[in-house]
């Protein structure tokens, strides 16, 4: 794409683009990738974002990657594609990875039942009490949830039978993970992840680990639209445990080599990259719109693969994936703007004015 070098060069934006994958896309057809980037930007301040940084990944080549306003409004300071941001529940296709692979070891079983684990039994019955949406429907059965329940969303109700979107028991799901490999989960994540991805300026985080010192000082602060309707500075986020749905501090460049290594099979086979991707299954055999850390849904004649993030009043970010066209795009954005409150029972990313954006770019004709 002759196009995305130059524009990048001339918005003097930081792209990973180097000679041999620019010559590799020199005879494609280009998206006007300059118009995809001033409509990502009145978005952007449409959606009150103070700052984000996008990445396209092509045929498992960046070919665009920039950042557009501010990573810290106040201080003036612009976000860019080595900008970190905290990318909320976009760490749960990642926590999956680290799953399948122990998988492949065959260290873990995604069929165990849960009982087996010591602390389930009274999680489940704590948690199910609690007035929360996310226990609504969980029924606490002695050999009825395994690990794969959690991973697919899929544990509330008669499990396996239905998808709701649960955070809290996706996030569960690193204790048995932890238990199997008898290793701290964000070990496993840095272990399985970011070192054979490249991922350099990522790091996990939690409670017991803060922010890598580097990351700490570059990371995007979280920002909120105050009551006047100015943009401000959002308090510090609360802190969390060493769990799977979140939990991850990274750069669209970095997701973006995430998104390369897992399509070239440096992080787990094409047979369980296939199965991650791959939508669950209801007991009479119907296809629900999550796989193992992944949104899947049909739109318009393609199959798309995401996730999104949100941090209400803090982090957004949106991770999608055409396969077929082997195709990517990366938002990740200081403020919740990105965020367009998809359904927690159906994969509606055609909602998302960043996937429209995008969609209509790089794939419609």
């Amino acid at each position: 794409m002759k196009g995305v070098m130059a524009f990048l060069l001339a918005s003097m934006a930081c792209a990973d683009v180097s000679a041999e994958q620019n010559q590799r896309h020199a005879g494609a057809a280009s998206p006007d990738i300059p118009a995809f980037v001033a409509h990502l930007d009145v978005l952007r301040k449409a959606s009150n974002i103070p700052g984000l940084s996008v990445a396209v990944v092509k045929d498992q080549a960046i070919v665009l990657a920039l950042g557009l306003g501010y990573a810290d409004a106040e201080h003036r300071i612009p976000a860019t594609a080595e900008t970190p941001y905290d990318i909320a529940s976009v760490a749960k296709p990642l926590s999956a990875v680290v799953a399948l692979r122990l998988v492949e070891e065959g260290v873990l079983d995604l069929d165990r039942p849960m009982a087996d684990y010591s602390e389930w039994g009274e999680f489940c019955t704590e948690f199910s009490q609690q007035p929360s949406i996310f226990a609504k429907e969980l029924r606490c059965q002695p050999q009825g949830h395994t690990l794969r329940h959690l991973l697919s969303h899929t544990a509330t109700s008669t499990p396996g039978n239905h998808f709701s979107y649960n955070p809290v028991l996706y996030s569960w799901a690193s204790r048995p993970i932890m238990a199997a490999a008898d290793t701290p989960f964000s070990t496993l994540v840095e272990r399985y992840v970011f070192v054979p991805a490249g991922m350099t300026r990522s790091a996990r985080k939690h409670r017991d680990l803060p922010v890598r010192e580097d990351l700490a000082k570059r990371l995007a602060p979280p920002h909120r639209v105050a009551a006047s309707g100015a943009i401000e500075r959002a308090p510090a986020l609360s802190a969390q445990g060493d769990g799977a749905a979140g939990g991850v501090i990274t750069t669209v460049l970095d997701l973006a080599r995430f998104d390369v290594a897992l399509d070239q099979g440096k992080l787990i086979s094409a047979q369980s990259r296939e199965t991650m991707m791959a939508p669950a299954r209801s007991g009479n055999g119907d296809a629900l719109p999550y796989g193992l850390g992944w949104f899947v849904q049909e739109y318009q004649g393609h199959a798309l693969v995401w996730h999104s993030g949100w941090w209400d009043d803090a982090y957004s970010a949106l991770y999608l994936k055409i396969p077929a066209l082997d195709l990517s795009f990366i938002v990740l954005a200081n403020s919740e703007g990105v965020w367009w409150d998809n359904p927690l029972d159906q994969a509606e990313v055609q909602r998302s004015e960043f996937a429209q954006a995008f969609i209509r770019a790089f794939v419609d004709d």
